[in-house]
């Protein structure tokens, strides 16, 4: 048998040591989130994700889901530790983790994804004279809504960003800065429960990089400056367009003469090359180098 005191010494070296952790944190600031999961081993994996040595902590309550979170708020944000979480298969609050990633956590880990979107149903009332065509019609429809919700989510950032960049062409910057202002509006009202599992992905990835290349171009009065962020946004747009359901082809352009000779890319709906980084210095200057159709 197991000697209890052996038992409690070692309840007491780990609270010692979660203690130990949080007092190493430096301008710390606590918030509590849900986390999905079931058992120990997803609290270990939970925990593991999240903890960041001296920068955060983090302690996951089987019983409630609740995590309480302590971070360097100087250093890291809490979405960044959600984020992390989710990659390694758990859903949260924010952030939902990746199909592949879920189906291959232990059998006992699969907890009840409460938050992630279910396909519409259909009535079992509907004439059954042709069973097999309205089967057929029923996942043709779910297909269809689906990439409807997926379009529709992403619809205001892919307007506003081509918004961006025609006011880059025409070389202006007032209306630069206010349609990167617009886009910043709607790459934090996209709600990342309706994205397919393959823009989620994507989005967790680029997100951060995105929103802040974005409020760099609106707050910037330069339209050099607001050139330049433009080149690291188009690169996140572009890893977007990859993943997303588009009404028409988006076409991927390349610049060789910017910054040097080094080059760049952006996207645009039209073939008809309209650089965004030279206006009418070199309006055509460019080419297509792909063309997505998704």
């Amino acid at each position: 048998m197991s000697n209890p005191v052996s038992k409690i010494g070692m309840i007491v070296i780990v609270l010692l040591s979660s203690v130990s952790s949080f007092a190493q944190i430096s301008n710390s600031q606590t918030e509590t989130v849900k986390i999905y999961g079931n058992c120990d081993k997803c609290k270990s994996t939970i925990e593991k994700a999240g903890n960041i040595r001296k920068v955060a902590a983090v302690v996951w309550n089987e019983k409630t889901k609740m995590a309480e979170i302590t971070y360097d708020s100087k250093k890291i944000n809490p979405d960044d530790i959600l984020k992390r979480i989710a990659l390694a298969g758990y859903d949260n609050e924010k952030f939902l983790a990746p199909d592949d990633v879920y189906a291959k956590l232990p059998e006992c880990c699969r907890y009840e994804r409460a938050l992630k979107p279910v396909a519409k149903s259909h009535s079992n009332n509907a004439p059954a004279q042709n069973e097999h065509s309205a089967h057929n019609h029923a996942e043709m429809s779910d297909t269809k809504e689906m990439a409807k919700q997926n379009t529709t989510e992403m619809k205001a950032v892919f307007d506003n960003y081509f918004l961006l960049k025609d006011a880059l062409v025409k070389t202006d910057a007032g209306a630069a800065s206010s349609g990167a202002a617009q886009l910043v509006k709607a790459i934090k009202a996209v709600e990342m429960t309706k994205l397919s599992s393959g823009e989620h992905t994507v989005w967790m990835n680029v997100v951060k990089e995105l929103t802040a290349n974005t409020e760099k171009i609106a707050a910037a009065k330069d339209i050099s400056k607001q050139r330049e962020g433009f080149v690291l946004l188009s690169k996140s747009m572009y890893e977007l367009t990859k993943v997303s359901k588009q009404d028409v082809p988006v076409y991927y352009q390349h610049c060789p003469m910017y910054n040097n000779g080094k080059g760049a890319n952006w996207l645009s709906k039209q073939s008809a090359i309209k650089n965004p980084f030279y206006g009418a210095q070199m309006m055509t200057c460019g080419s297509t180098v792909e063309t997505i159709s998704n």
